[in-house]
């Protein structure tokens, strides 16, 4: 397969890939606050996942975002929407300037993604539970094709509470999909609280497994680990892959760390200062 000239290479070492999340959670922080509005706890807690595809696993390339053969991220938790935009910008989708209008009118960054707005944004999002259930149609549209790019699927653990979750779930390995990855951004906290009194998940390992999958638990903000399990998932064959991201809400800000009220709540300019300076 001839690759193009400007695809993202995956030669970032470890610590360049740890400081490049640092910088995404400081533009989550950034945008959120100039907009007054927006999730910063389910962005945080995924800025080590979202890094390490964008910036060094994934095959894309921001100066052709349709490339047909690139690999495919999407985000089910579409709340989390700042810090996919933050990687995107970044990586040279759109201008890092354009962060600052998130949620505004007229912008391409809304709260929530719209793949007909924004370039890199491979579905719309909104309502929850949606995001595997796509992500199939784009990997079983790759087994008919021919095709050998990978769709990765970034879920909540609350998420998880959607019965459409649990159909997809059913059908992946019924249909030996296993060019698809699911990662379960475990931080424990969805809108209400903990999502063990909400709807209890455990055991969510073995969920996945009675369900026929792959499954491999990490620690959600270990880059290494984060890198290993996404090669293991793609070295597998004749299963869908589950990777259980165990993480924390917040990740990064000491207040906003396994703070429920930033699930969807924005700093005020005294905690966006500290907030910055936790992670200068």
């Amino acid at each position: 397969m001839t690759q193009p000239k400007t695809i993202l290479k995956p030669d970032l070492s470890v610590p360049e890939l740890e400081q490049k999340a640092k910088l995404l959670r400081r533009h989550v922080i950034t945008m959120i606050a100039n907009a007054g509005s927006g999730h910063p706890g389910g962005s945080l807690s995924a800025a080590d996942v979202i890094t390490a595809l964008y910036f060094k696993v994934m095959r894309h390339d921001p100066k052709n975002p349709k490339w047909p053969d690139r690999d495919r991220f999407v985000l089910s938790k579409g709340h989390a929407a700042p810090i996919l935009y933050a990687a995107l910008a970044e990586c040279g989708y759109f201008p890092v300037e354009e962060l600052s209008t998130l949620r505004k009118l007229g912008s391409r960054l809304q709260g929530h993604t719209d793949m007909t707005l924004t370039p890199g944004v491979e579905m719309s999002a909104g309502s929850l539970g949606q995001g595997l259930s796509f992500g199939l149609g784009i990997a079983l549209a790759a087994r008919l094709d021919k095709k050998s790019y990978r769709t990765i699927v970034l879920l909540g653990d609350g998420e998880c509470d959607e019965g459409q979750v649990w159909e997809a779930a059913m059908f992946a390995p019924h249909h030996r999909v296993d060019n698809i990855t699911a990662i379960v951004d475990h931080n424990d906290l969805q809108l209400d609280g903990r999502t063990c009194d909400i709807m209890g998940l455990e055991p969510l390992g073995d969920k996945w497994r009675a369900f026929n999958w792959h499954v491999l638990e990490i620690n959600g903000h270990d880059i290494k680990q984060i890198i290993n399990a996404l090669k293991k998932a793609g070295d597998t064959r004749g299963k869908p892959t589950a990777i259980i991201a165990h993480t924390i809400k917040g990740k990064g800000v000491s207040f906003m760390e396994g703070n429920v009220d930033f699930h969807g709540k924005a700093p005020s300019p005294q905690e966006t200062e500290q907030a910055l300076k936790e992670l200068a």
